[in-house]
């Protein structure tokens, strides 16, 4: 060999090495699992709000008002909430909001496991998020103790973060599956309804009472090779914007005590039009990342004309994100959020048809509605080899995050999933106004 052959050789197995020690590895969803109560816990809007005047809590105003955001709410007669708001009168303890955990983490996590014959022992990342409720023990404390999980489990528990929530859980468990190679990751994501319950006259914090629902999501992630053939989704993409820094957007979701003492979540006039002000800054540093050329040129000639030659005349192009995927799980926060994406991104009845279906069946399970939402995709048959998914999720700070997954397998529609029992049911009609 001669020496030239053997620097070419050289630079070769140099090049290969840097390649496959700095190459980031992929981030798969082998499966997930959504929570899906038992119907006994459902909350008819009747039943809830008769419970309301009983319960002897709030006045005829406060009633009336719960009672009219309800009718509009375009939440059905199938949520549910936890057996706390069932008794009568209501008592949001501590030993109730952790019985909620228990059994919306304990069986979602269970059936996981028991689905994709997973050993507990064998996950090396657990990251749990819930915003309103962070007992002592931890919520991860409390998984890993039912479950038996390793002494050198890294885990991680994400409070006070609302209902964008999960999306983060992701992004933290991505990061970490970069640093721990041949690693297994379980995000949990929930929302503790039982001590989110505001019991005073503010009819701004009154809303929550309405719109929030149980529910929660286990999502099982991994970086392993061997796990390519088997999982559902890659990751693509995540994208984050934090508004934080402006009054307005800190302001708009605030957990607060009113002026008798009673402690709430208060949603502020102003969340629309921060939540849209927010959405453009996301789907503006998403937009170069997913969407083709052709959408992305056709955008860049309507700023160029807007400033150039047109600058009160011209409208800036919107870019048509149906381009760039083929399913869109909007964060089911309320009608008027999904309203308010569907109008921002033009979005088509169909579009958000899983959006409205999850919040009409199971209301706003904070930052698990997204994954009910492919849960609905995957119900109907409609996810394929090749497809791609977009999630997108509001909430406090004022944050808006998505996530871009690839769907990698063949997926069976008649798999058991938190829709399964009823999807030949859906879609259904909601009307405006509903009758309670």
């Amino acid at each position: 060999m001669s020496l030239a052959h053997f620097f070419i050789a050289s630079a070769l197995i140099i090049t290969m090495v840097l390649y496959y020690s700095t190459r980031v590895p992929c981030v798969y969803v082998l499966d997930f699992n959504c929570y899906r109560p038992p119907d006994n816990l459902r909350v008819v809007p009747a039943t809830f709000v008769e419970h309301l005047k009983i319960m002897g809590i709030f006045d005829s105003e406060s009633v009336d008002f719960q009672a009219k955001v309800l009718e509009r709410a375009a939440i059905g007669n199938e949520s549910c909430l936890p057996p706390t708001f069932h008794e009568i009168p209501c008592n949001p303890s501590l030993t109730g909001a952790l019985q909620e955990i228990e059994e919306v983490l304990f069986t979602t996590v269970k059936d996981l496991f028991a689905k994709q014959k997973i050993d507990p022992k064998s996950i090396d990342i657990l990251v749990s998020n819930c915003s309103i409720f962070c007992p002592t023990p931890s919520i991860t404390s409390m998984v890993i103790h039912k479950f038996g999980f390793r002494t050198d489990i890294k885990s991680f528990n994400l409070g006070g973060m609302g209902c964008s929530a999960g999306i983060l859980s992701i992004c933290l468990a991505k990061d970490l599956l970069k640093v721990h190679k041949n690693s297994l990751a379980l995000v949990l994501s929930t929302e503790a309804t039982t001590p989110s319950m505001y019991f005073g006259k503010k009819k701004s914090m009154l809303i929550t009472n309405i719109l929030f629902r149980m529910g929660g999501a286990a999502i099982l992630l991994s970086n392993r090779k061997q796990d390519r053939w088997r999982a559902k989704y890659k990751l693509q993409h995540i994208v984050r914007t934090h508004m934080g820094s402006d009054d307005q957007s800190h302001n708009c979701v605030f957990q607060q005590t009113d002026e008798h003492g009673y402690k709430g979540v208060s949603l502020s006039k102003d969340l629309l039009v921060v939540a849209t002000k927010a959405l453009r800054i996301n789907i503006a540093e998403l937009g170069p990342l997913v969407l083709p050329y052709s959408e992305q040129l056709r955008y860049l000639w309507s700023v160029l004309r807007k400033r150039i030659w047109f600058p009160e005349k011209e409208q800036t192009y919107l870019p048509n994100f149906k381009k760039a995927f083929e399913h869109i799980c909007i964060h089911a926060g309320g009608r008027a959020v999904i309203d308010g994406v569907q109008q921002s991104l033009r979005l088509q009845k169909e579009d958000v048809e899983a959006s409205r279906m999850t919040l009409y069946r199971f209301g706003n399970t904070s930052s698990s509605s997204i994954w009910y939402e492919l849960c609905y995709f995957e119900a109907k048959g409609r996810v394929k080899k090749g497809d791609r998914v977009w999630q997108i999720a509001f909430g406090s700070g004022f944050k808006v995050n998505s996530a871009v997954w690839k769907c990698i397998s063949d997926l069976d529609p008649n798999e058991t999933n938190a829709w399964s029992d009823r999807i030949h049911r859906y879609p259904v009609n909601i009307p405006t106004v509903m009758e309670h």
